[in-house]
């Protein structure tokens, strides 16, 4: 990729799932993120914005996850490698903010292992007991349930 990168985030399409599978599940087996499946993807897809690079495509992806009628999720973050540190995270994050504007919503909330990054962007840190009882639903399946060390955060939309 070259120093200045051009990306234009879009809403996913079908036919980008197979590049956000890969995307995401590379820092999954890096245990950076948590791995989602093929199907999970698909089922979400409306969720998911893409970033696209001018040259070299699919460079990045981040959903919104409706959970409450006031908050939502921000969930499967990922940039390539190849993209890091050119302002594509900051662009997908804005975006989805964005989106949750568009939405209703009042507060976006994440958990993450990249702390600092969020912290940059207004979101802070926040005890998960005042995270909605849905996304426990969802923990509950997770594999690392006992075990997790992501850091929950959130932020006003507006």
């Amino acid at each position: 990729m070259p120093d200045s990168l051009t990306i234009q985030v879009r809403p996913a399409r079908l036919a980008d799932v197979p590049a956000m599978h890969a995307l995401i599940n590379q820092f999954a087996a890096e245990k950076l993120m948590l791995s989602r499946p093929l199907g999970e993807l698909y089922e979400n897809v409306r969720d998911f914005l893409i970033a696209e690079a001018e040259v070299g495509g699919l460079v990045g992806c981040a959903a919104v996850h409706i959970d409450t009628d006031s908050i939502g999720e921000l969930k499967a973050l990922a940039v390539a490698k190849s993209a890091h540190g050119q302002g594509v995270g900051k662009a997908l994050v804005t975006s989805c903010l964005d989106a949750a504007a568009a939405l209703g919503l009042e507060r976006l909330f994440c958990l993450t292992y990249q702390a600092e990054f969020f912290a940059k962007l207004g979101f802070v840190r926040v005890d998960r007991s005042r995270l909605p009882t849905k996304v426990w639903s969802e923990c509950v399946r997770c594999h690392r349930f006992l075990d997790c060390d992501e850091v929950a955060m959130w932020r006003l939309v507006r």
